[in-house]
């Protein structure tokens, strides 16, 4: 995701879209346990889309 995609989204899409990343996080771990995962790269892309949406967060919330 680009910056700019996220900070045109209103807070409450924003929480949205975090839990949805999260979610998404969780999978690609378990996927990873059990070797099941096809790109490992995919999870460091996930979790700064979730830093990314918890910095915008936090600057529309300050």
């Amino acid at each position: 995701m680009k910056t700019n995609e996220i900070r045109e989204m209103s807070s409450q899409d924003l929480e949205k879209k975090l839990k949805e990343l999260k979610q998404e996080l969780f999978n690609l771990r378990f996927q990873h346990a059990i070797n099941q995962l096809d790109n490992p790269h995919k999870i460091a892309d996930v979790k700064k889309d979730i830093a990314r949406v918890k910095t915008i967060l936090n600057e529309k919330n300050a």
